[in-house]
């Protein structure tokens, strides 16, 4: 890996760690912004529906554009919007603008985090491609870790703090890339001088026919969409139902997220391997659902801080680990079809990000207690259906056939 590769990465890991720690510092924050204005909890709902409605309708245009344009434009305005978008919704207290705001956060996420996985995958080789999307995850998962910490503290100058201080990191990683990554002119030599003999993939035939679409593909899908909506379903309304049910302070809030990120971290980086290499996928889906189903049914039933704590960490590891070990599976389902698959994976996640949160901040508004419930019932579906799955190899060989 050349010194102007090493710059690049470190740019992108950068400003996709930048990024996540100001999208996290505003966490804590959002329970106490609707009760000082008032707002319901599907207008919370709603605000989150936004940003993924807006980052599912873009991804496919803005991926477009940046192979048009080059991916280092798509960077920097994504950056300028993120900012701009955070310090919409410190200036304004109108429902409206909160919204417009949410959108235009939605459409920055678009522009930044596939952007920056592409350029990565530009001027790397397949040899070094997997341990610099790792770096990126990383950094990913690093700033949703310390931000809600961060913000916890923030918030205790003001509630809107957060807000400020993100659209400074926004500008601040504006800056260092427009500065320091390579032009697009110069990618491009950059991914000349690493590249190798290795051969082009070879164009696969359409997947869109019956002989895809087996059973076990679909319920695979299914799953994919299902733990998206649970995991936005509740994680949307987490810290507003705490805070309304258990009266969880913005401390206990950022702790509780904090020590999930902590956690999600290890499972994913130190353990998730060897689960599955003991385990196989099939048996850890089945544990993360059934683990899950049970803690969000607990936390219903909870007296005490301390139990909903608990059970609020294991359904939120069960859903780190249920994530990879679906798309693991299906990536190992058809060997040719990876781009469909993934962008189909892509796009279900994007509709169980927008259908959770309006759901269940719906649901909240009845009763603060249904939301968590009806989740319940989704997981537990999911979890039965889990044992119609065949081992990878018999997934593959019935969709080659």
């Amino acid at each position: 890996m050349t010194k102007k590769t090493r710059r690049a990465i470190f740019i992108l890991v950068f400003s996709e760690f930048l990024v996540c720690l100001g999208i996290s510092l505003v966490i804590p924050v959002m329970p106490f912004l609707k009760n000082q204005l008032h707002l319901t909890a599907t207008d919370m709902g709603i605000m989150s529906a936004l940003f993924a409605f807006a980052q599912f309708v873009a991804s496919p245009l803005i991926g477009r554009l940046s192979d048009k344009i080059g991916r280092k434009p798509v960077l920097t305005a994504g950056l300028f919007l993120f900012m701009a978008s955070e310090v919409l919704f410190a200036l304004t207290n109108k429902l409206m603008v909160f919204n417009i705001s949410r959108v235009i956060g939605g459409l920055s996420a678009a522009m930044v985090v596939p952007t920056a996985m592409a350029l990565a995958a530009d001027i790397t080789t397949k040899r070094q491609r997997a341990r610099v999307i790792g770096w990126l995850s990383a950094a990913f998962s690093g700033g949703l870790i310390l931000g809600p910490g961060i913000g916890g503290i923030l918030a205790g100058v003001s509630y809107k703090t957060p807000f400020w201080a993100a659209g400074a990191l926004g500008l601040i990683s504006a800056i260092v890339l427009i500065s320091l990554l390579p032009s697009d002119a110069e990618t491009s030599k950059i991914r000349d001088a690493e590249a190798t003999t290795s051969t082009a993939a070879k164009p696969s035939a359409h997947p869109m026919t019956k002989e895809f679409w087996t059973v076990p593909i679909i319920i695979l899908f299914t799953m994919i969409l299902v733990s998206s909506f649970g995991l936005q379903g509740f994680e949307s309304i987490y810290s507003i139902y705490v805070n309304e049910v258990f009266h969880f302070s913005l401390g206990n809030i950022a702790l509780v997220l904090t020590l999930n990120g902590l956690i999600s971290l290890f499972l994913q980086v130190a353990m998730f391997d060897t689960l599955v290499s003991k385990w196989g996928e099939r048996r850890v889906i089945r544990a993360c659902f059934f683990l899950a189903a049970i803690c969000v049914v607990w936390i219903t039933q909870a007296h005490g801080k301390i139990a909903v704590m608990i059970a609020t960490l294991v359904v939120f590891s069960a859903f780190d680990l249920l994530r990879p070990a679906i798309t693991t599976l299906l990536t190992k389902a058809s060997e040719s079809n990876q781009g469909l698959i993934n962008g189909l994976n892509m796009s279900l996640t994007s509709v169980g990000n927008i259908v959770g949160p309006i759901m269940s901040g719906m649901l909240l508004d009845m009763n603060p207690h249904y939301p968590y419930l009806v989740v319940s019932v989704f997981l537990i579906v999911s979890y039965l259906m889990a044992f119609l799955l065949k081992r990878p190899d018999q997934l593959q060989s019935a969709t080659e056939k």
